[in-house]
């Protein structure tokens, strides 16, 4: 793959009629690392009941997901760096998502989601100026399987003995088209109720944010604050730990998030905590969050660290939500584990409409690692939905993922 990729640069500079000499270009072609992902997803979703309470077919999608990343040395302090997604036909830098039930295979898009330069003059300091993925709580700046957060401004980031300092400013993202803030269905010129907000004026609100992180003994400690001009303010505070009891390796994670919206008084909050265990061929996972009665909404991403989320079910934007996530695993093999999974959330409709709701899943799971770099797993269970005494969603779902990593 690298092979394939430098011969590509050389041919296009050839094509564009350069006149750099033979000698320079080749040693501008050495000091190119390229890395990244190829994903290929088939998810069968049997829906029994809709979310309009009748019978709904089948759905069978094909995704398709190639991130490529290249990295050049410019000099001994400066390096650049792009990230090349083919996959969705916007600006999510999502899979490419082709159903087979409706339409033809098509070609994917090629997007440019990073071009940034990293300054690493000053010691224990990186600077990055440019187009990078938005490396925050609240976002996704990298997913081989999902969509990206990226915007153009500056990050800095620099460690002082054991604690790390981090600030950022961006002038302009494309989290109104990528992540969670808004609905699929979203009307582009209507203002969301939650955000305030249209969609399509999202990604041209300045961000600010701040960080610091640190270790205490076992214990990992991070605090963030981000500012969203005119719309939201909100921080978040975190630990997490791992440590082994004889033959025992237990894991915790707690976290605390708040986001205030500019439009209204609502408070909007989510606490979780997560505890895993490992013992032998047996690994487990449980987890609880709530959220405030005004409100959920916590995150721009629901997989975002701010979230917490299963296959289908999470607790982002969800009102006076109370969030279990239980896992059993085996491993069966040392390239095979077998698990089994359980996810359910109880919450009002919304803030003002305190309708119950529920969404519940389970799921069996196979992952299946051939190699360090070629991994896959294959998921089947039940998703179900209700809205007081109404289903609004019965489903049964499969899927299939292979990832390559280069």
């Amino acid at each position: 793959m690298k092979k394939f990729v430098k011969m590509s640069l050389v041919a296009a500079l050839a094509v564009a009629g350069t006149t750099a000499s033979a000698q320079p270009l080749a040693e501008a072609i050495k000091n190119v690392d390229v890395s990244g992902t190829m994903v290929y997803r088939y998810n069968d979703y049997q829906e029994d009941v809709n979310a309009a309470g009748v019978d709904s077919s089948s759905k069978t999608t094909n995704y398709y997901k190639i991130g490529l990343n290249l990295k050049s040395k410019v000099n001994d302090d400066v390096t650049a760096n792009t990230r090349f997604v083919i996959g969705s036909q916007n600006a999510s830098a999502d899979f490419g998502k082709l159903n087979t039930q409706s339409n033809g295979d098509t070609n994917l898009d090629v997007e440019l989601t990073n071009a940034n330069f990293a300054y690493t003059g000053i010691a224990n300091t990186t600077v990055i100026v440019g187009k990078q993925g938005l490396t925050t709580p609240w976002t996704v700046a990298v997913d081989a399987t999902g969509n990206e957060q990226t915007g153009t401004g500056i990050l800095a980031l620099t460690t002082v003995g054991p604690v790390t300092f981090a600030g950022a400013y961006f002038n302009q993202t494309n989290v109104g088209e990528s992540g969670d803030a808004f609905s699929q269905d979203t009307d582009a010129g209507e203002t969301d109720a939650a955000w305030g907000i249209r969609q399509q004026d999202m990604g041209s609100k300045d961000i600010y944010t701040a960080g610091i992180m640190g270790k205490v003994g076992p214990v990992a400690l991070d605090a963030w604050y981000l500012d969203m001009a005119d719309v939201f303010d909100t921080y978040t505070l975190g630990a997490n730990t791992s440590f082994d009891v004889g033959a025992v390796t237990l894991g915790g994670d707690l976290r605390y998030t708040s986001l205030d919206l500019d439009n209204n008084d609502k408070d909007n909050s989510l606490l979780q905590a997560t505890i895993t265990a490992k013992v032998g061929i047996f690994d487990a996972k449980v987890a609880y969050a709530t959220t405030d009665k005004e409100g959920g909404l916590i995150a721009l991403d629901t997989d975002a660290t701010t979230s917490i989320s299963a296959w289908s079910v999470d607790s982002n934007n969800k009102a006076d939500a109370d969030y279990w996530q239980a896992r059993l695993g085996f491993q069966v093999l040392p390239s095979l584990n077998i698990s089994a999974n359980y996810a359910d959330v109880q919450y009002n409709k919304s803030a003002t409409d305190k309708t119950d709701m529920e969404e519940e899943e389970y799921y069996a799971q196979l992952n299946y690692s051939m190699s360090k770099n070629l991994s896959a797993y294959m998921r089947y269970g039940q998703y179900t939905k209700d809205e007081g005494s109404k289903s609004a969603n019965d489903s049964t779902r499969g899927r299939i993922n292979i990832q390559y990593k280069f």
